[in-house]
């Protein structure tokens, strides 16, 4: 499930800005390159996926709104490319920062934490044995 859709980015950027920034060699253009949009949104959904899979079962049932918010900033600035506004590249890094702080956990995004996976801190991991791996038997040869 995406986290936005185009009709997010027009409503929080203006029709005009999108047209602009999908068109970048065409000032006559009149419409949103669906096609560059999509690809963006494409591109985004899968790195928001990246950093949240180890903390959450995605996908997930609702998107929160401040998911959203940060798809919005980083397909914009990924359609910018490489014109992009200071303004534009400072909600980029912002936008970042906090889906770093949710990945990491520092950040909540508000959902059922019982439902979701507990993440692996990287330690070791304990099992118990079915079967003696030892037995007197088998050490016999080493026993006085």
């Amino acid at each position: 499930m995406p986290y936005i859709a185009t009709q997010s980015l027009i409503d929080r950027f203006g029709l005009d800005e999108l047209i602009q920034i999908t068109h970048p060699t065409d000032p006559t253009a009149e419409a949103v390159n669906i096609t560059r949009t999509d690809d963006a949104i494409a591109d985004i959904d899968a790195l928001i996926d990246a950093k949240l899979q180890p903390r959450y079962s995605l996908p997930l049932a609702s998107v929160p709104r401040v998911l959203s918010n940060i798809a919005c900033d980083l397909v914009r600035a990924r359609l910018y490319e490489d014109r992009i506004t200071d303004h534009v590249a400072d909600r980029e890094r912002a936008a970042m920062k906090l889906l770093d702080q949710i990945a990491d956990g520092k950040v909540s995004l508000g959902l059922d934490d019982s439902a979701q996976p507990t993440p692996t801190t990287g330690g070791p991991q304990f099992t118990t044995p079915t079967q003696a791996v030892f037995t007197a038997t088998s050490l016999s040869d080493y026993a006085p």
